[in-house]
């Protein structure tokens, strides 16, 4: 939700993860410190996005993203380094919530500089694969054109720059198939397992943009295909939630069969790996 600058709907989803119970201490503490630190920074959002939709304000004033274009050409007029300073923020390690703010700003300069700079840094470095997918959404919301050589995972991608989603609704509807799938089978019975599902979903095909498993989903139109990514992506969570791994059961309920079994575990390992190291984006 943050990389898609979804402030209110990110703070609604943290109160209501405060609300639940049976988690560890230390996640409540970090869910509560992330909602104050939004509330602090966006407080436009802070009433959430039913609030707003009540409010029926947001035909009459600025939209938010007016808003931040304004801010930052203010403080470039205010400052001729102020780009140079924010493409230093954004390559500061370890990287965090100020990279992506730094991003952000940048968005909204011109200047083929910082083009340049953006994509030097993409081919130099061994960024996280989450991060290099914000800073092509960077280039995009900039109006870079063409197409850029880097290396995502283990893999050599081509990466047009404008076809880059900048949000979920803008990824080929095959992506969507396999939540819908996952849906079929825990949204009833299981909300809390399917809520974050979505989310790490969304996460996960950020991540392998331009790869030869993303490229997969969306070309492979198929039944098994489908089955087996619904079935990785619940059994992730399931893991995640609970603590234990019922595979055989989970691949039943999605019919993975014994001969679609290589595949499901390739892609369950591609999953693995991604979550493990999720936390250093």
């Amino acid at each position: 939700m943050l990389e898609n600058e979804r402030y209110g709907e990110a703070m609604d989803l943290l109160r209501f993860l405060l609300q639940c119970q049976g988690q560890d201490q230390r996640h409540y503490d970090e869910w509560r410190a992330l909602l104050e630190w939004l509330e602090a920074a966006f407080p436009q959002s802070a009433h959430g996005t039913k609030d707003r939709e009540d409010d029926g304000e947001a035909e009459e004033e600025p939209s938010e993203e007016d808003m931040k274009r304004q801010n930052v050409r203010a403080k470039l007029a205010e400052d001729r380094f102020y780009a140079e300073k924010l493409l230093r923020t954004a390559q500061q390690e370890p990287f965090g919530e100020q990279n992506l703010l730094a991003l952000e700003q940048l968005s909204y300069l011109e200047g083929a500089d910082i083009d340049n700079a953006l994509v030097e840094w993409l081919q130099s470095r061994p960024l996280h694969p989450l991060l290099q997918f914000r800073v092509l959404q960077t280039l995009r919301k900039r109006g870079m054109l063409g197409s850029i050589e880097l290396i995502r995972g283990q893999e050599r991608a081509q990466i047009d720059v404008e076809s880059v989603p900048l949000g979920p609704e803008e990824f080929p509807p095959q992506i969507a198939l396999i939540t819908e799938r996952v849906a079929q089978q825990t949204e009833v019975q299981e909300p809390t397992l399917y809520y974050f599902a979505q989310e790490l979903w969304t996460q996960f095909i950020m991540a392998i943009y331009g790869t030869d498993d993303y490229d997969s989903i969306v070309n492979e139109q198929d039944d098994e295909t489908i089955d087996i990514w619904a079935a990785s992506l619940h059994q992730i969570v399931a893991e995640t939630l609970t603590g234990s791994r019922s595979d055989e059961e989970i691949r039943h309920m999605y019919g993975v069969t014994d001969t679609m079994r290589f595949r499901f575990e390739q892609a369950y390992r591609t999953m693995k790996q991604f979550v493990a190291a999720g936390t250093n984006a």
